[in-house]
């Protein structure tokens, strides 16, 4: 079984247990990434009274113009240490990451991944980080959520000439990844 599907049998059987019902829920979606044409959807539940899990999803199908591409699935369950009480304030998260990815025809700032622009890379990532956030009290149901992490990432992936082509120059390539993990501006409506 490949790493991608151990990860999701993971995550479903980890928000699978019993005995949370009477919990409060929240569910959100990051603008940050919304903005960049990728969908994002979270699910939150309280386990504890200063405990919850997250479960964040991201996901581009998108081919865009120029032979660009952005297109990704990314998977993030959190366990999350609330300060005060979930869903208000600080708090500490431990999270796990994985996915797939097609990429080419991107320039990101600060002169990372300079291949990017000129070659397509398509493969997968598992690892895992710490982060920090803190949530605002909007209303009785809306709360808005920043949040920040970083940790590692194992990616596998092959190299190809070109977005529109398919020669393939390199195979089964490994890196390691160490930087920033989570960046999230949300909008959460708690039940």
């Amino acid at each position: 079984m490949d790493k991608s599907k151990q990860l999701i049998i993971a995550i479903v059987m980890l928000f699978s247990f019993n005995g949370i019902s009477a919990q409060k829920a929240a569910i959100k979606t990051n603008i940050m990434a919304d903005a960049t044409t990728t969908m994002s959807l979270a699910a939150e539940i309280g386990t504890a009274p200063k405990n919850t899990l997250e479960l964040y999803m991201h996901w581009n199908p998108w081919e865009l113009s120029d032979g660009k591409l952005i297109k990704h699935l990314y998977l993030q369950p959190e366990y999350r240490f609330w300060f005060c009480e979930k869903f208000s304030g600080s708090f500490l998260g431990v999270h796990l990451h994985g996915g797939l990815f097609n990429l080419a025809g991107i320039k990101l700032p600060f002169g990372m991944y300079p291949g990017l622009k000129t070659h397509r890379y398509e493969g997968e990532f598992i690892g895992g980080g710490v982060s920090y956030g803190y949530q605002w009290v909007l209303s009785k149901h809306w709360n808005l959520e920043a949040t920040l992490g970083a940790g590692y990432a194992y990616i596998n992936y092959d190299r190809y000439q070109c977005g529109d082509c398919g020669k393939r120059l390199d195979k089964d390539k490994d890196k390691h990844y160490f930087g920033p993990t989570k960046a999230a501006l949300s909008i959460v409506y708690v039940f």
